[in-house]
């Protein structure tokens, strides 16, 4: 193949400590690619990407006139623009840079080093054809939005909508439930320190509805999201609460006058262990503090049938509106964080756990709204025969660490287990088994926790529960609840142990929310293998997403604490006022584009589009590709059967060069 005569490649091939060098022989490649042609400087170092090898690059450049770069390292994913930026540092353009991953295509994967070392050859030969022939591209800048919108207000929402307003930024939160405060709302106290929960939280929730960059749109979701980085336009849905938010004083009179047949409706918030009325408020330090009228439930929406006494009670204010219908406004914003936290584990999914079967098996967050002092016993924790249990079973990794169910564990699952059994022991003074399979403290403070638990009287068995049964098949007399028997094999003491108890709590791990696929989708982004938001970087860029200008804050990203929370909503909130604040996005120019004198505008590459960068100009009768949606995947340019469209950095001269250099070389 003819080689460019004024080409003057500069070859780098990393040590990666022993990461490569303890596989490849990098002084057998070195020195061959400083044999190929056009190569006019090959060298070897042990961290390419460090300082001193960023200046070795720089240097060579100056020195020797290059005017192209192979770096043989890493994957580009990581360092790629690490190097480019070396290059432009030397004056040259950034896109004569071209890297050989030899790390994860080649020491990684491989054990036999004599085949390794030459792959590493023909790799670093088909990277040098490819270079010659690389073309000078320019960065191009969008506009960013400064307006910022934050979906989910849990906590992890909540911290990160005042981080940005407190910046000075518009922030708009979207909370779908009709109060912000998410699951922390429900708990009673936080572990390791055992603080009140809605001591921290409600007055952040207060924070938020007074905070005038904040426009807080609860009982609400998003319906659909365009465009892209600095220019979003999302349409937000208001579901109608019939309740004037700017009219009502929160009196909650309509609740007191609403005469539906007494309280009889399951509440969600209490987690079905109380009632409501079809008009109701989730919580008495609900932000806003605002009525709900439930249209499934209401007569009066239902079939017009009810008397209208909460109307009467409203008064002159005439908050209630009947005629309230679905809301959608559409808002333009730069960037996007998605804070929809998680769901909690059905264990009736596992049948031999009784989860409702027996009356006295609850879950975790049954429980925290038990021991909550605001909760529908005002803290008791009792039987539903209204006795207070003598003995109490706290099963840890209910659906967690399962191969039949969630393989990942919750991290959570063990701390807020010994708080429960903690809580348990102070509320009944009754004996407490923690049944665990490992037990995880990590964090701040979590060991001493653990040791100040396990010296409180808490019994803990190390194994895992196989079955939960009644103690007695008679069922017992005078309406009692009868004791189950919690079956597991202590492994510790090697034998089978069978504990009667008179109420089980089973500690249900964390799962990504119901609806995760359908705001995957919205919001073109990736979910991991057990379908949690997917990062762009499990370390280096944790809250970034694939999306440029939509960022992960909590847990839906992954399971987490309460702090990991607070920590990575800061991240993501920072992340977003990064972009903000330099007022402009740069794109990568790797794009794909349309040579129009060949394209027939059959419309095919359209729908093959996965980030829906390709509109259809009418006039021109041509496909359209936005470069600042096109994210260069390439699959438009591999389905264009007029060969029409082709895409910068992966030009056809280039991959039948490198195709070339892998294959054979002359």
């Amino acid at each position: 193949m003819k080689q460019n005569g004024d080409v003057r490649i500069g070859f780098y091939i990393c040590h990666c400590g022993t990461n490569i060098a303890g596989v490849i022989d990098v002084d057998r490649v070195r020195d061959y690619a400083a044999s190929l042609p056009g190569v006019a400087v090959a060298r070897d170092y042990k961290y390419m990407c460090s300082d001193p090898g960023q200046d070795l690059l720089r240097q060579d450049i100056a020195e020797h006139g290059l005017n192209r770069i192979v770096v043989a390292s890493c994957s580009p994913l990581l360092h790629e623009k690490t190097f480019r930026g070396a290059a432009e540092d030397g004056g040259l353009n950034p896109y004569f840079v071209q890297m050989v991953n030899i790390r994860e295509h080649g020491s990684w994967v491989h054990e036999d080093g004599e085949y390794m070392t030459g792959k590493a050859m023909d790799m670093s030969r088909a990277a040098i054809l490819r270079v010659q022939v690389h073309e000078a591209l320019e960065r191009k800048r969008v506009p960013i939005n400064p307006a910022v919108l934050v979906v989910g207000g849990g906590i992890a929402g909540i911290h990160a909508a005042l981080t940005m307003a407190d910046a000075g930024k518009h922030v708009y939160l979207v909370e779908r439930e009709a109060t912000i405060g998410g699951h922390m709302a429900q708990f009673d106290k936080t572990f390791p320190t055992l603080d009140c929960a809605a001591c921290i939280l409600t007055p952040k929730m207060t924070a938020v509805k007074a905070h005038p960059n904040i426009t807080l749109w609860t009982y609400s979701e998003i319906d659909k999201t365009e465009g892209f980085i600095g220019n979003y336009t999302v349409t937000v849905k208001r579901k109608p609460r019939y309740v004037r938010e700017d009219l009502c004083v929160g009196c909650m009179e309509c609740i007191e006058a609403c005469v539906y047949k007494s309280a009889k409706i399951p509440d969600a918030f209490n987690m079905g262990l109380s009632k409501r009325k079809p008009v109701y408020i989730p919580f008495p330090q609900a932000v806003p503090p605002v009525p709900v009228l439930d249209p499934e439930n209401c007569l009066h929406l239902k079939n017009g049938t009810c008397k209208d006494f909460c109307v009467e009670a409203c008064g002159d204010r005439d908050a209630i509106d009947f005629t309230q219908e679905a809301e959608y406004i559409d808002i333009d914003v730069g960037t996007i964080v998605l804070a929809t936290g998680f769901d909690t584990f059905d264990p009736a999914r596992i049948p031999y756990y009784g989860y409702g079967k027996y009356p006295n098996v609850y879950t975790s967050l049954e429980l925290e709204r038990l021991v909550n002092a605001s909760g529908p016993t005002g803290g008791d924790v009792r039987l539903p025969d209204g006795r207070i249990p003598e003995r109490v079973a706290i099963v840890h990794c209910v659906g967690s660490r399962d191969e039949h169910y969630q393989r990942w564990c919750s991290r959570v699952c063990c701390m807020y287990s010994l708080k429960l059994a903690h809580l348990v022991k102070e509320k009944t003074g009754g004996e407490v088994y923690n049944f665990y399979i490992d037990m995880r403290a990590p964090g701040k403070s979590m060991e001493e926790f653990y040791n100040r638990v396990s010296t409180e009287g808490v019994h803990l068995v190390r194994g895992r529960v196989a079955d939960i049964a009644p103690e007695s098949l008679e069922p017992p007399s005078n309406g009692r609840i009868g004791r189950v028997v919690v079956q597991a094999e202590d492994t510790l003491i090697g034998r089978i142990r069978k504990i009667p108890v008179d109420m089980v709590i089973l500690s249900v791990g964390m799962q990504p929310q119901e609806d995760a696929e359908n705001i995957r989708r919205m919001f073109n982004i990736s979910c991991s293998t057990g379908g949690f938001f997917l990062e762009r970087h499990p370390k280096l860029a944790p809250v970034s997403t694939f999306t440029d200008g939509v960022f992960l804050a909590g847990t839906c990203q992954g399971p987490k604490d309460i702090p990991d929370t607070v920590a990575q909503a800061g991240a993501a909130a920072s992340e977003a006022l990064a972009l903000i604040d330099r007022g402009y996005y740069e794109l990568e120019p790797n794009t794909a584009y349309v040579l129009e004198e060949q394209c027939s505008g059959c419309k095919s590459c359209i729908q093959q589009c996965p980030y829906t960068a390709i509109s259809f100009d009418a006039e021109k009768s041509k496909a359209s590709i936005n470069e600042a949606l096109c994210k260069g995947c390439g699959t438009c340019v591999a389905s264009c059967p007029s060969a029409s469209i082709r895409q910068h950095l992966f030009e056809d001269e280039e991959i039948f060069r490198e195709i070339h250099g892998l294959l054979a070389y002359a």
